[in-house]
């Protein structure tokens, strides 16, 4: 799949993500869309990346926003792992939302830089 219809995927489920996330904790708090906004910003990296003349640029600034989302969620994930071995969770959904972006951030950048090693190979 090409990475910019994959980055439109990946922003409309970080958008899905953020209301689930935002309204299944009984909308006490905004920080729970912050995967919806999240998603917004891959939703426009992945319409503009269509355009040929932009989508080298574009999906450089989507990787760079990716890195700073798995930077934010990273702590979710140690903490799901520390639930998974006993530990109590004071907000389950939140660690929950915050280990499944993380780990799609990783599968995210994984692919991205294999789409970029692809590219440059096809240019070499």
């Amino acid at each position: 799949m090409e990475m910019p219809k994959l980055t439109k995927y990946l922003g409309i489920f970080l958008i899905v993500m953020g209301l689930v996330s935002y309204f299944g904790s009984g909308m006490v708090s905004i920080t729970a869309m912050i995967p919806a906004f999240f998603g917004i910003l891959f939703l426009a990296g992945g319409i503009l990346a269509e355009k040929e003349s932009l989508r080298k640029h574009v999906m450089h600034v989507v990787v760079l926003i990716a890195i700073l989302a798995l930077v934010g969620t990273f702590r979710g994930l140690i903490s799901f792992f520390g639930y998974l071995g006993g530990a109590e969770l004071e907000r389950p959904l939140a660690v929950g939302m915050q280990a499944m972006m993380a780990v799609l951030m990783i599968a995210y950048l994984f692919l991205a830089i294999r789409s970029f090693i692809m590219a440059r190979r096809k240019t070499a």
